[in-house]
């Protein structure tokens, strides 16, 4: 009888996966091993809460809305999307190729510059139900993975198809500043910004001295400087580490260093 191991590679669909073993003479199911480790690594991620660069969607109905998702991520560090994941953490599942489909939509279709993104699927059992126990049936789960762009604003599209920027501050997408789609648009420029020191930039500093964090328009109207140029002067101070930035009270606030 030859015992050599049999090279014969498993059949796999989707989190089931049947393995031919010669020492059986029958066949050795791994599915329950392969969803176990698929769904200990969902807990895992689920158990971190949604923060800078992790946020949950539960159902994926308009791709409009997922593409800020996408702006904010590929606008600040990058981030990932677990689709079909409840804000209470529970894995319900998708629903529907449409919502795929919608995803996909999200990223290059409702995003300028196109956005890059990577799917990765995965199949886990479906929750116990109470009084009943499993039921043996699987859930979708999708991880949508953005990185960090290298050609900053990435723009998300509105219903009128205006063009909008995102940030991620914590568990939130938010409307990028002025100074920031500035600071963005420099970083893009193949001659770079120069930094000069000027009477522009004199006043600046004395109109941001007191008090130390301050909206734009307070640095506007106390440096009596034109709104472009402020914004253009402020992106120079933070891209060269003069000046940085805060979210408070649900708006920019603006310091020096």
């Amino acid at each position: 009888m030859n015992l050599l191991p049999d090279r014969r590679p498993a059949i796999l669909h989707g989190c089931r996966a049947v393995l031919f073993c010669p020492f059986s003479f029958g066949c050795y199911n791994i599915s329950h091993y392969l969803c176990t480790m698929q769904t200990n690594y969902l807990q895992s991620l689920i158990a971190q809460g949604e923060h800078q660069q992790q946020d949950f969607k539960y159902r994926v109905q308009d791709a409009v809305k997922l593409a800020r998702s996408v702006s904010a991520f590929a606008n600040t560090e990058g981030g990932r999307l677990l689709i079909g994941v409840r804000d209470d953490g529970v894995m319900a599942g998708v629903r529907s190729e449409e919502e795929i489909y919608m995803m996909h939509q999200a990223a290059y279709r409702y995003c300028r510059p196109e956005a890059s993104i990577k799917f990765d699927t995965y199949h886990v059992p479906a929750p116990p139900v109470a009084g009943v126990g499993s039921r043996g049936d699987l859930r979708t789960i999708v991880i949508a993975t953005v990185p960090r762009s290298e050609h900053r604003p990435v723009c998300a599209l509105d219903e009128q198809g205006r063009q909008r920027a995102y940030i991620r501050i914590a568990d939130e997408n938010i409307v990028a500043s002025p100074v920031h789609l500035r600071l963005w648009r420099d970083e893009q420029s193949p001659r770079g910004a120069a930094f000069t020191y000027g009477e522009a930039e004199r006043r600046i500093i004395s109109a941001m001295q007191q008090p130390q964090w301050q909206p734009l328009q307070a640095i506007v109207k106390g440096s009596r400087l034109p709104r472009p140029l402020v914004i253009t002067l402020l992106a120079r101070f933070i891209r060269y580490g003069l000046a940085q930035w805060t979210m408070a009270e649900h708006q920019f606030l603006f310091a020096l260093q």
